[in-house]
């Protein structure tokens, strides 16, 4: 199935001839290879680079075994650039290569290579990949499907696309898969196998059923503001035992390593300052949130905000959670202090977005309580809810703009609307 993913062509492009190792990281099965032996090589070729001026290698194929050695390699690459010209080096699953660093390091001084490397196993699955070249290599995150995307290669109606999206996520393969329980299957296969097993190998964890609960409830409370200490609690609510808070962190951030969870910490929007806790989980991709509670806690709402979250992810924002501290005068007349919370303040550069996610605001309370933190600080950045309903975009006097998630979603310059 061809899906086009124009959003990471172009930044591989954009980092085309730079000097540095290119490395495409991110969630496995998310299309990092897809992206870059069919994808990129395509465009090479539009663009008028030769074939033989293009080497790519699938280290984890069984025929190209021996180039997993570095002088192997290394020699294969010398012979193959015996003409003049830019020769563009794809190397696929290059934690496979003994002694990667080493050899990507070598190729950096090769004046006429441009080097791609995509890696997936536990050690390239980690975010902290890319420190292992720093200041020499350049990455290129990967997510799974944005919504676009999916749409793009969905055989339906967008409203079906997006119950369909909702339920088992933006992973590509999902779309190949015809039945439910196929996709449901596989999502529950995927996460236990690959991404769980790769954590724990990687970690060396000890405590793997303490690990599994704690998804469970990050899981379950996706988008809920919490801490290690909170966790700690709740982990001893539902096992009868304590799990200490340090090591919760330190799990926590395995996932996050992992790419299966992002962390978005608070911003004070007045004070123009961070706060440390609490925070909020989202997953990277709810089709695995969902398969992790067995498909059983599927709430619109939640699962909504937790894709919305995700695409202000994929366009390349930094996203944190908005407060707005407030005092307030209490029906006995003393004034009380309170926060209100801006579901997601998304950053790029000097660009700045509020956006609540409200699914649904079909009563005059529940809108004037989605419109209420926008009203309680002042700058001339835009506000923008975004309701499940599929509705004409609208202004407020206040300037305060509504609109449907799906056009958000499906149009690339939506919060210019």
């Amino acid at each position: 199935m061809n899906i086009e993913r124009p959003v990471y062509l172009q930044r591989l492009k954009d980092r085309m001839h730079d000097g540095m190792i290119k490395i495409i990281t991110g969630l496995r099965r998310s299309g990092k290879s897809y992206l870059l032996f069919e994808l990129f090589r395509q465009d090479l070729l539009e663009s008028g680079v030769r074939p033989d001026h293009i080497i790519g290698l699938e280290l984890d194929a069984r025929s190209n075994a021996r180039y997993r050695d570095p002088d192997v390699l290394l020699s294969y690459l010398s012979e193959k650039m015996n003409a003049d010209g830019m020769y563009y080096i794809l190397l696929d699953e290059v934690q496979m290569l003994k002694d990667f660093v080493s050899v990507l390091n070598e190729l950096l001084h090769y004046r006429n290579a441009d080097v791609y490397v995509t890696g997936s196993n536990s050690k390239f699955l980690s975010s902290d990949v890319v420190t292992e070249f720093r200041g020499r290599g350049n990455e290129v995150r990967i997510h799974p499907l944005s919504f676009s995307e999916y749409y793009s290669a969905f055989q339906g109606s967008r409203d079906e696309a997006w119950q369909e999206y909702l339920t088992y996520g933006g992973l590509p393969h999902i779309l190949s898969v015809k039945s439910d329980d196929q996709k449901i299957e596989y999502l529950k296969n995927l996460f236990e196998m690959t991404y769980i097993k790769d954590i724990k190998e990687r970690n060396r964890i000890r405590h793997v059923t303490e690990m599994g609960v704690l998804l469970d409830i990050l899981a379950s409370a996706t988008g809920s503001l919490t801490n290690p200490l909170k966790l700690s609690k709740t982990f001893r609510s539902k096992r009868g035992k304590k799990f200490p808070e340090s090591t919760i962190a330190r799990y926590c951030q395995y996932l996050e390593n992992a790419f299966l969870v992002n962390k978005s910490v608070r911003y004070d929007i007045k004070g123009k300052d961070y706060i440390d806790t609490p925070f909020k989980y989202y997953f990277e991709d709810v089709g695995l949130r969902n398969a992790r509670l067995d498909f059983r806690q599927q709430e619109e709402n939640h699962i909504m905000e937790n894709i919305i979250y995700n695409e202000l992810r994929y366009r390349g924002f930094s996203v944190d959670v908005g407060v707005v501290d407030i005092r307030e005068k209490q029906p006995d007349g003393k004034l009380a202090h309170k926060q209100l919370e801006v579901d997601f303040v998304a950053n790029s550069g000097s660009k700045r977005y509020y956006i609540q996610s409200a699914f649904a605001m079909n009563e005059p309370d529940k809108e004037l309580q989605e419109k209420r933190p926008f009203t309680r600080f002042n700058d001339s950045f835009k506000k923008i809810i975004l309701v499940r309903d599929n509705i004409k975009v609208r202004r407020d006097e206040s300037g305060i703009i509504t609109m449907g998630v799906l056009d958000f979603l499906l149009e690339p310059n939506s919060l210019e609307m």
